[in-house]
């Protein structure tokens, strides 16, 4: 399952049944699980975990260096669950010591080609970055969000669960949770309304996708200050954990977030 004309470094740990293709490249302290395929081409950097059933697809790299000026080669990592599929020429850089010392992506997440998560970013799980989506340092992405092609997120910033990014857009602020974000003629970001199409294909109850409805428009369609918008929901919303998922966002959001 290893051709011949890979180059593995001697403390690299393969597990049984990986399969490695031609003058592909494995760094030192690699660790693959059971299943993944490394095509042709690619490389696979130093301190770098990768899990179970992941295909990483010819030309694409993961576990390099990152592209961070204060980077000076210590020892950090890239940690990849299970299940992934990371397509040609797609980018994903270890951490640094000025971070959390590594770069963290989950399961089941699709990278299309030329996709690019930098330094220390924290991905979750159903994610899709589809082709020449951008990543910044430090940047989280929470489960099941979309972003579209050449989409460019601005380093710290949040994209929400389950939320959608259109593509071409220039993310600087946070994008809330079920949510749907696009750029405007001048480049502005705003949320265009809920996610309802990806809602409903989740699994979503009714009930709570009605709750969301009316948490979004007190948010941006009632005319209040923030903390008064937040304070109703709270008050005339309960028992609602998509809605409570969403109050908990905003209120540990550091940059601030798009508005609708």
């Amino acid at each position: 399952m290893i051709h011949a004309t890979a180059i593995i470094d001697s403390t690299a740990n393969l597990a049984a049944e990986v399969e490695i293709g031609p003058y592909a490249i494995i760094g030192k302290h690699v660790t693959i699980g059971k299943g993944t395929i490394v095509g042709a081409h690619a490389v696979v950097g130093d301190w770098t975990e990768i899990g179970e059933n992941n295909q990483i697809f010819p030309q694409s790299s993961v576990g390099a260096p990152p592209q961070d000026l204060k980077y000076r080669g210590e020892d950090c990592w890239t940690r990849i669950g299970n299940n992934n599929m990371i397509r040609e020429f797609a980018t994903i850089h270890r951490g640094t010591v000025t971070g959390n010392s590594e770069t963290v992506v989950g399961s089941n997440n699709l990278f299309m080609s030329y996709s690019h998560v930098a330094h220390d970013c924290r991905i979750g799980n159903g994610v899709v970055m589809a082709n020449v989506a951008t990543l910044a340092g430090h940047v989280t992405i929470e489960d099941n969000a979309i972003l579209g092609g050449l989409v460019a997120v601005h380093q710290f910033t949040s994209i929400g669960a389950n939320a959608m990014v259109g593509g071409g857009t220039m993310v600087s602020l946070d994008i809330l949770p079920y949510t749907i974000a696009t750029s405007g003629r001048k480049r502005d970001t705003k949320l265009r309304g809920l996610n309802l199409i990806g809602l409903k294909r989740r699994g979503f109850s009714e009930d709570a996708i009605s709750h969301l409805k009316k948490a979004y428009r007190t948010l941006f369609m009632a005319n209040l200050k923030l903390s008064d918008a937040i304070l109703r929901i709270k008050t005339e919303i309960k028992d609602c954990p998509e809605v409570d998922y969403l109050l908990a966002f905003i209120e540990r959001s550091e940059r601030g977030f798009s508005r609708g």
